[in-house]
């Protein structure tokens, strides 16, 4: 028995965009990463792009013309892949020696009105070309900036900067007294050493303090309870305006992390 299946008019409607549907959010997806050129982004004959993981980037060739894609120098190509290889040519250079060597990947096309697509991993990313052949108007060059390593080699140069900064001024070394004693946890966060010139107190930590939490300090008074106490960080130290026979660092929850800083002369400074 054969059994035919009819469906109406209303019923199809409905089934009919359920069935396009997929294929219209592709479209639509790759419509809104797609990134195209802009004069804005010129420099000289090189478009620039703002590299975004995930992006699709505009190449405009054309026949007997060479359009010269360049990544970051230091980047190692793994590999590279056309969607067409018969109709374009995908080569490759290298430009530059030591850490500013690059590689420069070269396309072609065989004639005008093609369209394709090239993806190229390195050990740092993947950039997702979408490439397409003209008569006239090809692109000299493309490359892009990349965001967010500018945004880690300026935190870099504020790290730099800071602890190159004097933590104080008019220190005079003859009056500097390192007689503290640092004592409890050992977090990463635990501080080299403290000392003080009299007036104010150090509290010196590593390096790393910069890139992580930083614990608030607390100090213990006569009573033996912990009071906050205003204090600034300058570099990798905390700097506080008074001096202090026991202070503490404390950072966490249920599972606090405590770490002791004590005056081997607080019995002189009683009263300060």
């Amino acid at each position: 028995m054969i059994r035919i299946l009819f469906l109406s008019a209303s019923a199809l409607s409905l089934v009919a965009p359920a069935m396009a549907q997929p294929g219209a959010a592709v479209t639509a997806a790759n419509r809104a990463a797609l990134r195209e050129p802009s004069r804005a982004g010129y420099v000289d004959a090189v478009q620039v792009y703002p590299y975004a993981e995930g992006a699709l980037y505009r190449l405009y060739a054309a026949p007997g013309r060479v359009t010269d894609i360049a990544l970051q120098p230091g980047e190692a190509v793994t590999s590279v892949a056309a969607g067409d290889t018969l109709r374009w040519t995908v080569g490759d250079t290298m430009s530059g020696s030591g850490e500013g060597k690059r590689t420069h990947i070269l396309v072609k096309p065989f004639s005008a009105g093609l369209r394709t697509n090239l993806i190229i991993t390195t050990d740092r990313r993947v950039y997702h070309l979408e490439l397409e052949s003209r008569a006239s108007g090809a692109m000299a060059a493309l490359e892009w900036r990349y965001p967010h390593d500018e945004l880690i080699a300026l935190r870099r140069e504020e790290v730099a900067a800071a602890a190159a900064r004097p933590i104080a001024s008019g220190l005079a070394v003859e009056r500097l007294d390192f007689r503290y004693a640092i004592t409890g946890d050992k977090p990463a966060w635990r501080p080299l050493r403290a000392f003080d010139d009299g007036r104010q107190t150090f509290i010196e930590f590593a390096p790393s303090i910069a890139v992580g939490e930083a614990p608030p300090l607390f100090v213990i008074g006569d009573d033996g309870e912990a009071q906050l106490v205003n204090y600034r960080v300058a570099g990798r130290y905390y700097v506080v305006d008074r001096l202090f026979g026991a202070a503490e660092l404390r950072l966490g929850g249920k599972q606090q992390q405590v770490v002791r800083i004590s005056s081997a002369h607080a019995q002189r400074r009683k009263g300060q």
